[in-house]
């Protein structure tokens, strides 16, 4: 293969293994772009076939020069900025990696892109990506074998390793804090025993159950999104239960839920002269002056002074005198910047991916639970599982598309055996693979 040239938009929490792995082909040259020009220059480190850039999204002319530039972008920025990159790689004829939802917008772009010959390949990470991957895996698998999915029930979760969960939340941040609150913000959807649930928003963090994965800790796992539509891009209408989930240890959901109840994942800007988080809380709760903003905030949240919920609440700072600056600022602003600082990684601490698959299947007249289980560590000083698990996958699949053995054109995502199938044999010879626990249950 004659030299190709890799442009990479963002260098944030999971580029890192993406960058090294393209730098490990003899015959890639990559390019990194970012707001921050000296986050791309730690990750070239001034190998020879690397170069950064500083780019704005916003400077569509400059993105567009970048793009024809190059024979493949990977978008690694925040994902409501992925439509305009696939656009440019469409007009461009270049084709594109993602490891983002695929979005309504971005689904527009379908036609446009398989007119022009471009594969747009998206969900290709963790979660979503290796978690399709796995589920297609077995379902093709029971399909040769004349099964039928009854159920499917998936969680994964992103977790401080059990020795680094040293803070009351349970949880550190091992890719993008804003990511991971506005993840707190969506609705949830999905299918058991034939029935439709529906969770609003409000209610996300109410709507937990315990999961219990031998050989690890307790967990507590809450419905990720619309889990509706796998039913259709699995291809098991007969399944009666479609469940995907996120992981957490126990306590994060009710925590959440109470922060939900202040209205701290707010992201409409409040007018604010200035002055503590604490100050910044009781306007937003509207508690007088004359009464102790702690002990007004348990009595709106029904909780007592030495609650498990109270006691996280004043460790994270809420009640403290962090200051905020004087401007009109989102609730969820503010909120990010002080778990940023709490709820963070020290040196050499590992993470912890976990993701689980359960399926109840029918295959020759009896009833099967089949459980298919990834647990990957981080390195201690070296790449985070987390980093690992989403940038590994989008660089495979676009070395794949480089090489032409990824040839579907339009929005993909790896679902086929042709994308998938290459990509978890790699992943696996990086020491990412899964556990599976077969076992009959009954007869049908």
């Amino acid at each position: 293969m004659a030299i190709a040239r890799v442009l990479v938009l963002g260098a944030g929490f999971i580029a890192g293994p993406l960058v090294r792995y393209f730098f490990e082909q003899p015959e890639i040259e990559i390019k990194i772009g970012d707001a921050s020009v000296s986050k791309a220059e730690d990750l070239v480190r001034g190998h020879p076939r690397g170069k950064t850039l500083e780019i704005d999204l916003r400077d569509e002319e400059r993105l567009k020069k970048e793009v024809v530039q190059s024979d493949l972008v990977i978008s690694l920025v925040p994902y409501v900025f992925h439509p305009l990159v696939a656009r440019v790689c469409i007009a461009s004829h270049k084709n594109m990696v993602t490891t983002s939802y695929v979005s309504d917008a971005m689904n527009k772009l379908d036609p446009a892109a398989r007119e022009a010959g471009v594969t747009i390949l998206n969900e290709v990470g963790l979660d979503p990506g290796i978690d399709h991957m796995e589920a297609m895996r077995i379902i093709h698998r029971l399909r040769e074998e004349g099964g039928e999915v009854l159920g499917f029930i998936s969680y994964c979760g992103g977790l401080p390793a059990p020795e680094a969960n040293t803070n009351p939340f349970g949880y550190k941040f091992s890719w993008s804090p804003r990511g991971v609150l506005l993840a707190g913000t969506n609705s949830a959807r999905y299918l058991k025993d034939g029935v439709e649930i529906f969770v609003p928003s409000r209610d996300l963090f109410d709507h937990y159950f315990p999961i219990l994965i031998k050989g690890l800790p307790d967990f507590e796992g809450y419905p990720n999104r619309d889990s509706i539509p796998y039913v259709d891009l699995y291809g098991i209408p007969e399944t009666r239960t479609m469940i995907r989930g996120t992981l957490r240890y126990p306590g994060w959901c009710e925590t959440l839920k109470k922060i939900v109840d202040l209205g701290l994942l707010g992201q409409e800007a409040v007018a604010w002269s200035g002055g503590t988080i604490s100050g910044f809380l009781r306007t937003l709760s509207a508690v007088p002056e004359s009464e102790d903003i702690e002990r007004a905030v348990g009595k709106r949240l029904n909780l007592a002074p030495g609650s498990p919920i109270m006691e996280r609440l004043r460790w994270l700072g809420l009640f403290g005198d962090e200051p905020v600056p004087p401007k009109k600022i989102a609730p969820l602003d503010v909120l990010e910047v002080l778990m940023s600082k709490k709820l963070r990684y020290e040196k050499d601490e590992r993470d912890l991916v976990v993701l689980r698959h359960e399926f109840t299947a029918r295959v020759s007249g009896r009833t099967e639970r089949i459980v298919s289980t990834l647990t990957a560590f981080g390195i201690p000083g070296g790449d985070s599982a987390m980093a690992r698990t989403v940038g590994l996958p989008a660089a495979v699949g676009g070395r794949l598309i480089l090489e032409k053995k990824i040839t579907r054109t339009g929005i993909c995502a790896p679902v086929c055996p042709d994308i998938y199938g290459p990509i978890l044999t790699e992943l696996k010879s990086h020491g990412i693979d899964f556990s599976e626990e077969r076992e009959r249950i009954g007869e049908a």
